[in-house]
């Protein structure tokens, strides 16, 4: 365990990584005898409202996290750190961004639960960046520069203020993952969707056991009935409830999850959700539990992969494997898409799997009511996440690509893979009109699938 005494006693030389939450209400000074080798700073959990001016001093600085603290200006001194790529200041007071306060070089920027009302026009400057979360702000736009930002790839602007979403932002070419509800969006071709009415349970209703998980928006444990509704009985009793965190998380509103996941409806690939909760104290789903047999297909992504999912060491999946997961997301997609929802995070750990590599898929923290846009629009927003879904197949192809030549020969599956490899390569296509939809994809996979079949009996 770090701490400021250890750090003033020089105990923490030659230190990498610093993590300090002990109340800061000013910068430890001592912080810069670390800065030939610093590079990991998190002050998160303190009261700080400003940095040092010579901060650039921190020559060796990649990472700094200050979330939950007292700024309520982004501080101009980021700049001046060389190496400066990681920066996240979630959940402070912050009005301000002033031009030029972030680093060229930054590529992640977590401004999420903040009071920002407008972005500087240097944002376009930010050619590295990949990640920006802006989810509960009070943004009304964005500035057009940032159309510049050619390698974004993941946005969340939920739970702000913006009135339309700009057309450059929609055809970034390497954009995969969008969210954007809890805004003040309308179109004047809105769509309009019956929507089931959700059954509404008490907490008292169920009795919580270990948890099962846990995401940016809630927790989930497994649970059972005290008082099973009429309508769900001969259904089981063992449960799972997912618990929302708080007001606005790093996706959005809870209550436009829960709004998504009962206009997405039902599908066989789709975790059920059977019904809501819905009180001061609580809001939440409750779902049928996942059997034991099922798995996470991934791990979330790391500092390093930035975007990118991460697997266990030792993971292979055969070509066999990857085309069912691959052809049951896109027949998922297809059906979300067409009761306008997008998803926002169509990635391998938020899919599960079995040993027949049955899938099922759920998170809906960073959905979308996709009805709110122009029906222009609603086509672009299903390019980006075919995007995802082409990174999806690369991350599957890539985890153990030696393992996966090698079963292709000796299976006689060279045709599936080249399929699936010629897939992936037109899913990332950076212009977001050659993309295929997801209904093709679901076509074209099935026809692979069949003459293989055929193949095989003749």
């Amino acid at each position: 365990m770090q701490t400021l005494a250890a750090l003033k006693n020089g105990q923490l030389t030659l230190t990498i990584r610093l993590q300090l939450a002990e109340n800061l209400t000013e910068f430890p000074k001592e912080i810069f005898d670390l800065a030939d080798t610093l590079e990991v700073l998190d002050l998160s959990n303190n009261c700080l409202s400003s940095l040092p001016d010579d901060l650039g001093r921190l020559t060796q600085l990649r990472i700094l996290f200050l979330s939950n603290n007292q700024f309520e200006t982004l501080p101009k001194v980021l700049g001046d750190c060389p190496k400066l790529e990681m920066i996240g200041f979630k959940a402070n007071k912050i009005r301000t961004v002033d031009e030029d306060a972030l680093p060229v070089q930054t590529r992640w920027l977590i401004l999420t639960d903040n009071k920002i009302e407008t972005l500087p026009n240097s944002m376009g400057l930010l050619y590295r960046l990949q990640k920006l979360a802006l989810a509960g702000n009070r943004l009304s736009s964005l500035p057009e520069s940032m159309a510049n930002c050619k390698n974004l790839e993941l946005v969340r602007l939920s739970a702000n203020q913006l009135t339309h979403l700009p057309d450059w932002l929609l055809q970034l070419p390497k954009l995969a993952w969008l969210a954007f509800d809890g805004n003040k969006l309308s179109s004047m071709d809105k769509i309009s969707l019956a929507v089931p009415e959700m059954l509404t349970v008490k907490m008292t209703d169920i009795d919580l056991a270990e948890q099962l998980g846990e995401g940016a928006s809630g927790v989930i444990y497994k649970g059972k009935w005290n008082r099973q509704p009429v309508r769900l009985l001969g259904t089981p009793e063992l449960i799972a409830i997912k618990l929302f965190k708080g007001e606005v998380t790093s996706d959005g509103y809870p209550a436009d999850e829960l709004a998504c996941c009962l206009q997405a409806g039902e599908h066989i690939n789709l975790i059920k959700v059977i019904s809501q909760i819905n009180e001061k104290e609580h809001l939440g789903l409750v779902m049928e539990l996942i059997p034991p047999s099922f798995f996470n297909l991934g791990l979330p992504p790391s500092l390093v992969t930035c975007t990118r999912d991460t697997f266990e060491s030792g993971t292979q999946f055969s070509v066999s494997q990857i085309a069912k997961v691959v052809l049951q997301m896109a027949a998922t997609m297809t059906h979300l898409h067409s009761q306008a929802v997008s998803h926002g995070d169509l990635y391998a750990h938020n899919t599960m799997i079995n040993a027949d590599a049955e899938m099922l898929f759920g998170d809906f923290g960073a959905s979308s009511d996709l009805s709110v846009l122009p029906q222009l629009q609603r086509e672009a927003m299903q390019a980006i996440e075919v995007r995802a879904f082409g990174c999806l197949v690369d991350d599957l192809l890539s985890v153990n690509a030696k393992h996966l030549s090698d079963d292709a020969e000796i299976s006689g599956k060279q045709a599936l893979l080249s399929v699936l490899l010629q897939m992936r390569d037109s899913c990332l296509h950076d212009e977001f009109a050659l993309r295929p939809r997801f209904f093709e994809i679901s076509d074209k996979l099935q026809s692979a699938v069949l003459e293989l079949v055929s193949e095989a009996l003749h």
